[in-house]
């Protein structure tokens, strides 16, 4: 058995980074290098540098932790489990397993259990701070006389692992995963036991089923029919009537008996259907711009014949849920409640793809000289348009990433000379490292077969030894990459060095099952909707991630290189990570709703994730800067996830200038352009008043100021408005939009946004409506108006920003009437009354109007063809000054809907539910419907365009 482990200090943690940085790395030159050949490039098979190492000889083998049993193939690194695997600090046993919603831990006589729902608070809410729900044992589960001197891996799939011990005479296999209540056992040798931490409050004790609650937590045991368990000692036993296997489940908590009860029996009936097996897959619809993904779950009836199990979903998996619904109670986790699907196989959470950009457009006048001061920076920008500081993967990165965003910008405004320069540096420098020439140990990539890893040296950061941060690393590689075969296809083919980039993507976030040379999606937990950083994981508070926007760039990345390149599976891999991903950052690094963190915790967001909790810290820096900044670099048109709630950038900003005791003094440029997703006009204010600001190391004066000035011109990221083409997406300012898309082949689009707006792009350019372009690329020709008065061109339908009439249109806006449609209302398959549900939105944004001290009217076209028991109800809220707060809610009673094909009428008559708040003058304000099912088994049609409609008391 193992001594538990503290917690490991994050300081302590990032002064043994640091070391790293600041000593460096002894890398040995082994032999000449042994080119293996992709293409025109080519990488290493002799190693140059430092090797993955952990215990023993893991550098060799890293498969002495693994059983016979376990996959053939690459190991996955960078898990939640990764130190089962790994063992980089314990040579016997794991770190702790933060699976959610139970945390494990390995030890020579079994597995521990922890269901630890009290979070740990350190620090202040103005500095460095951290939450954490450690792992305290409540339960350990084992056989009987069990003394394994380690614990080995017996197997895995997409979000489960399978532990095994074995000390000759005893063996037990268990089976843990994401969202499992139930940890499964199989055993051998003796008789199954569960040892508690004090004497176990026992409610329930009926033959092969215990139900005992520990340390507040409520576990229930279930043996195979016919067996029992006994208890003496603080000891649970059972002989498993010789059968050899069992499960013991972690109830969520309850307020009474009977309910405890009730979920005891619920989960029992799926007590035998041990889970197997899990996987995911995921489907992209351009048309739509939706992505839908399958969580799916493998079983093995042991008894019995059922075939379905009981999981837990996190926020952004229920909140995005599909034709399913969670029950409660709900289970705490360092991630937020968790709530519950009993009797499933699988389930599917449907979200939209907002789109992304190669870079924003350059629009404005330009008369100001805005564009002599762009073209100034560029220029400056061409003797060194990679600036950067060093020569290890993760700088060169950075410079790379640096000079795509150069050429992106110059080409938008036909600077060809500063445009030409810097592909010129990418071409050179991505040629050089995708070259393994013989002899050659530097600015080489090596692929050790036994890791299953392409190693870039120079490495950095444990990128080597520990294979951390791959997808950091790589994402600025394949960007760039990007960038290149918009003006290079030919540098681009896989004949010449689009291999190479292939691998550095299969390497990081292999799209490909099967594959064997690199591990299924390495990088990314595909339950927990993010990346996790370390290769290794070996930490007490589990894995960890600092910059969730680095983990995007290289998800942004694989949408631009396989829209490039006309490679649809990386493109729809590349749009699964990166949609799965912004909604889990907005909820475990943001909390953008306040709902998962704890509430003395006292930050907005957080700079690291971690296993069990996270932190207000980073692993090399205290400022405020650095600790919200890590997730908002580098600033790309990739990044406009970031925007996609402007009042939490504002909450997020002013946290920043109140932990710092100021506006920054570091980073400046990278926190002003996050600063202009929710506030334009004050960043260019910031931006104008402070020209002697240092840049980070990854930007350039030319970016910051052509991000924040066109931000200026585009207002905010508009989400409810969606294109059919991946680089493409909505802005609003004052009410008007701007549609932009970019077409990176060398065939002319048409790009349809989900309103009915159409955008012609030429080839290799970007377009805009509603604004005119410096560069001449948008659909008005690109003529700049004489003053800044003119109108601006547009083919959105006319929209009267000053009418209190508004009509709810196709895409989720609220305008003018358009043409006759209609939308869905999902059925509520439930009671929803009060609580919208599946809803369908609309929105009215930049609103000015003098309240006349009516009330709201509507008139709203519902049918529920000839279905019994459908209501549908709306909800109108009213945002007055835009800020992000509803000042007015107001909830109608649903109406229902009569079983006769034909509209129906819902107005304001049905009367007020609910209302809250007063109501005022709109001064860039918002106005939002929404609509969905009450009650009823069945879905309603809406129609919309020409027909529902909502009068605001307004002048």
């Amino acid at each position: 058995m193992k001594p538990p482990v503290p917690h490991r200090r994050w300081a302590l943690a990032a002064a043994t980074a640091l070391a790293l940085v600041v000593g460096g790395l002894t890398i040995p030159v082994t032999r000449a290098a042994e080119a293996a050949p992709v293409g025109a490039g080519s990488y290493t098979t002799t190693p140059v540098g430092a090797l993955p190492s952990g215990c023993g000889a893991m550098s060799s083998n890293p498969r002495q932790f693994a059983t016979a049993n376990a996959p053939a193939g690459p190991i996955p690194t960078n898990d939640w489990w990764s130190s089962l695997l790994w063992k980089r600090t314990d040579c016997s046993f794991s770190e702790p397993l933060h699976a959610h919603p139970i945390s494990y831990d390995t030890f020579g006589d079994g597995l521990g259990f922890s269901a630890n729902s009290t979070p740990a608070i350190s620090g202040t809410a103005t500095g460095v701070g951290e939450f954490h729900y450690p792992y305290v044992q409540d339960i350990r589960v084992g056989v009987a006389g069990l003394a394994a001197p380690l614990v080995k891996v017996d197997g895995w799939t997409d979000w489960t692992v399978s532990p095994h011990w074995s000390d000759g005479t005893r063996t037990m296999r268990a089976t843990i995963g994401h969202g499992l209540p139930f940890a499964y056992f199989q055993t051998t040798g003796g008789n199954a036991q569960i040892s508690t931490a004090g004497t176990p409050d026992v409610w329930s004790n009926s033959g092969a089923t215990i139900g005992f609650r520990v340390n507040g937590h409520d576990y229930v045991g279930f043996a195979p029919s016919g067996a029992n368990w006994t208890v003496a000692s603080g000891r649970i036993s059972s002989t498993l009537a010789g059968r050899g296997y069992f499960s013991v489940a972690l109830l969520p908590p309850t307020s009474s008996a009977t309910e405890r009860a009730a979920l005891a029996a619920t989960y029992g009936q799926y007590a035998h259907a041990h889970v197997t097996g899990t996987q995911v897959s995921y489907a992209y619809n351009p048309a739509t711009s939706g992505l839908t993904t399958t969580y799916a779950f493998t079983t093995t009836a042991r008894e019995g014949t059922a075939t379905q199990t009981v999981v837990s979903l996190y926020p952004h998996q229920w909140k995005s849920l599909s034709g399913s619904t969670a029950i409660t109670p709900t289970y705490p986790s360092a991630r937020g409640r968790m709530k519950v699907l009993t009797g499933v196989n699988q389930f599917r959470t449907a979200m939209k793809f907002q789109g992304i950009l190669p870079e924003l457009p350059a629009v404005g006048d330009g008369s100001g000289g805005d564009l002599s001061t762009l073209t100034g920076h560029l220029t400056a920008t061409r003797a060194n348009p990679m600036d950067q500081r060093g020569n290890d993967t993760y700088w060169t990165g950075k410079g790379l990433g640096r000079a795509a965003r150069i050429a992106e910008m110059a080409d938008l405004v036909n600077d060809t000379t500063t445009r030409d320069s810097a592909l010129n540096a990418i071409r050179s420098t991505l040629t050089d490292w995708f070259t393994a020439s013989s002899g050659k140990t530097s600015r080489v990539f090596y692929y050790d077969s036994n890791w299953g890893t392409l190693i870039g040296y120079p490495a950095s950061y444990g990128s080597d030894q520990e294979l951390n941060d791959h997808h950091f690393h790589y994402g600025y590689y394949i960007a760039a990459a990007a960038t290149l075969a918009k003006f290079d296809p030919a540098w681009a083919a896989t004949s010449r060095y689009g291999g190479m980039v292939d691998l550095l993507i299969r390497d990081a976030n292999n799209y490909r099952r099967g594959d064997t040379q690199f591990p299924y999606l390495r990088d990314f937990d595909i339950y927990a909707g993010h990346d996790w950083a370390s290769g290794h994981g070996s930490f007490g508070s589990g894995n960890n991630q600092e910059s969730s926007s680095e983990g995007m760039n290289f998800a942004s990345a694989l949408i631009q290189w396989g829209q490039t390149t006309g490679n649809t599976a990386v493109r729809d891999a590349g749009v699964f990570l990166y949609t799965t991903q912004a909604a889990a950052i907005q909820e475990y690094w943001f909390d953008v709703s306040d709902q998962n963190f704890p509430a003395a915790f006292g930050h907005s967001t957080v700079g690291m994730v971690w296993g069990d909790g996270g932190a207000y810290a980073t692993w090399f820096s205290g400022e405020p800067e650095m600790i919200q900044g890590i997730n908002l670099l580098p600033v790309t048109g990739g990044h406009l996830y970031l925007g996609n709630n402007p009042a939490y950038v504002r909450t997020n900003y002013a946290e920043l200038v109140r932990n710092n005791g100021g506006q920054p003094t570091v980073w400046q440029d990278i926190l002003w352009q996050f600063q202009a997703l929710g506030d334009p006009d004050a960043a260019l204010a910031n931006l104008r008043a402070n020209p002697g600001y240092t840049p980070e190391e990854g930007e350039s004066r030319a970016h910051t100021f052509h991000w924040i000035r066109n931000l200026a011109a585009l207002g905010n990221v508009d989400t409810t408005v969606t294109g059919n083409h991946p680089l493409s997406a909505v802005f609003s300012r004052n009410g008007a939009r701007t549609y932009v898309a970019s077409n990176p082949t060398a065939t002319p689009i048409t790009v349809t946004f989900s309103n009915g707006t159409t955008l012609s792009v030429g080839a290799g350019k970007t377009a805009t409506t509603g604004a005119y372009t410096w560069s001449g690329g948008n659909a008005a020709g690109g003529v700049p108006p004489t003053t800044p008065t003119d109108p601006p061109p547009t083919t959105d339908p006319p929209t009267t920003p000053g009418n209190p009439t508004r009509y709810l249109l196709p895409g989720g806006g609220l305008g003018a009437a358009g043409s006759a449609a209609t939308t869905t209302v999902a059925a509520a398959n439930g009671n929803h009354d009060g609580t919208p549900t599946n809803a369908q939105v609309f929105t009215a944004t930049g609103l000015n109007l003098a309240y006349t001290g009516g009330q709201t009217a509507l008139d709203l076209f519902v049918d529920a063809g000839t279905a019994v028991g459908n209501g549908v109800q709306v909800r109108i809220s009213y945002d007055l000054t835009g800020n992000g707060s509803w000042e007015r809610v107001e909830t109608l009673r649903y109406f229902a809907t009569d079983p006769v094909t034909g509209y129906e009428h819902y107005t304001q008559n049905a009367g007020l539910s609910s209302a809250t708040g007063t109501l005022g003058a709109l001064s860039n304000g918002t106005v939002r419907v929404e609509v969905w099912s009450a009650i009823g088994n069945n879905p309603t049609t809406v129609g919309i365009g020409n027909q529902s409609v909502l009068r605001l008391p307004y002048s």
